[in-house]
């Protein structure tokens, strides 16, 4: 399914055939991963990436082996996401097990700093001394927090009674998890998680299960023991974070700001540029769209100040209905805001074509940004070319990847001029 949408946004409504216009003649075909992937990501200490990558037509398909399990990956930019994950995960699973972290965690059960006293002592005026921003949710905060510190709590009181008998690990891992995203934010957990995603290159939000329970867990130990982060590096890996992150575009801020701090600054930005109250409101809470999602489609927006249009683009990102379609819409918009950023373009409009997001220039082009790993000349990419009602203005198909040379000769007789450029650096 989630193929199928992606491929969906990179082809719109069947139009009349034009003349001379090649019949489809390809399909989907398989590559090495080695003609899509640097040759130093492909294997790590504790990785390996597939040889073997199908693609569908537009996307490659990878899979990665790895210690902490398997993980499937869309795209190039999601495969170095994943890849420096899985380098995330192994660092912090060497941290866990260093005598820092044992230290942290005696010291968090023993003399946990001032601020986990006194949430787990007293959760109640803990929360009084939370910013309020959203006032219904705070009802639920105060129970969360509760349930929560109580559980850690109990935790900490077998570690004392049964040091011999209790995984260190397992309770701390407990203990990130039961306080509560509430709790931690109260007495500064998420400032100290957004420092451990930073120093490991990581989006602090990522969806992958495992790598937020080892951030947690790690995290947890240290800050609840009052001691400095030290992530265990036994393997110089810095680089391949270095280049996911790059590859994501993390905005800087979002390793500076809590959520709710960047929620209320997302939201005063789409303000400003005009979109509508209801989409706005629909946007900061669509579930396919995490904090770091958000924030990077408004970040994009914030770097095309002069297009008309742009509530048009908020509205389909709240019409995505997975996360991945939604990497796919921010994929695009970050090649547009690119060519706008380094003064390749300047786009004066925004518009839907399909799923795909369309960017008018001041000389008259249209662009239309296609984040894609191999393109090949199938039925779907040919109605994609031929479709009329895309106006009389010249048609730039702005491509990452490649275009099979099928796909470019028929692109080209159905009067698309195609661009190939590189994914653009984080903002």
């Amino acid at each position: 399914m989630k193929a199928c949408w992606i491929a969906a946004s990179a082809v719109t409504l069947l139009a009349p055939v034009r003349a001379e216009i090649p019949p489809p003649s390809e399909t989907g075909v398989m590559l090495q991963a080695a003609e899509l992937l640097p040759a130093e990501v492909l294997r790590g200490t504790s990785y390996r990436v597939r040889d073997q990558v199908p693609t569908d037509g537009y996307l490659a398909h990878f899979t990665i082996d790895s210690d902490f399990g398997t993980f499937q990956a869309a795209g190039a930019p999601q495969a170095k996401r994943r890849i420096a994950e899985t380098e995330a995960i192994r660092k912090l699973v060497e941290t866990s097990k260093s005598d820092l972290f044992a230290a942290g965690l005696k010291k968090s059960v023993e003399q946990p700093i001032d601020a986990v006293k006194a949430i787990v002592a007293n959760p109640v005026d803990s929360v009084k001394q939370a910013p309020k921003t959203v006032g219904h949710f705070f009802g639920k905060i105060g129970r969360s927090i509760g349930r929560g510190a109580g559980k850690v709590a109990d935790q900490i009181g077998d570690v004392k009674d049964n040091p011999g008998e209790t995984d260190a690990s397992a309770v701390a891992a407990e203990a990130g998890r039961e306080t509560g995203e509430a709790a931690k934010s109260a007495v500064g957990f998420d400032m100290a998680k957004l420092r451990t995603a930073k120093e490991l290159g990581v989006d602090p939000y990522s969806d992958n299960p495992r790598l937020q329970e080892e951030m947690d867990k790690v995290t947890w130990a240290f800050f609840a023991g009052g001691m400095p982060l030290r992530i265990v590096t036994t393997v110089a890996s810095g680089g391949i974070a270095l280049a996911a992150t790059e590859m994501v575009g993390i905005p800087e801020d979002t390793y500076a700001l809590t959520a709710s701090e960047l929620a209320l600054r997302d939201e005063d930005a789409l303000a400003a540029m005009g979109v509508a109250a209801e989409d706005i409101k629909a946007f900061m809470i669509h579930r396919p769209l995490s904090v770091t999602r958000r924030h990077l489609v408004v970040t994009c927006l914030q770097a095309l100040p002069n297009a008309a249009g742009r509530g048009h683009i908020v509205q389909l990102a709240n019409a995505c209905t997975s996360p991945e379609q939604a990497d796919f819409l921010i994929s695009a918009l970050e090649l547009l805001a690119g060519r706008q950023r380094s003064g390749a373009a300047d786009y004066v409009s925004l518009q839907v074509l399909g799923r795909l997001p369309g960017a008018g220039t001041r000389s008259g082009e249209l662009h239309v940004p296609a984040p894609v790993d191999h393109v090949t000349w199938t039925d779907e990419v040919r109605q994609f070319a031929i479709r009329d009602d895309l106006g009389d203005r010249p048609k730039v198909l702005l491509h990452t990847g490649r275009l099979s040379s099928a796909a470019t000769a028929g692109l080209t007789a159905a009067g698309w001029k195609t661009v190939g450029v590189n994914y653009p650096a984080a903002p």
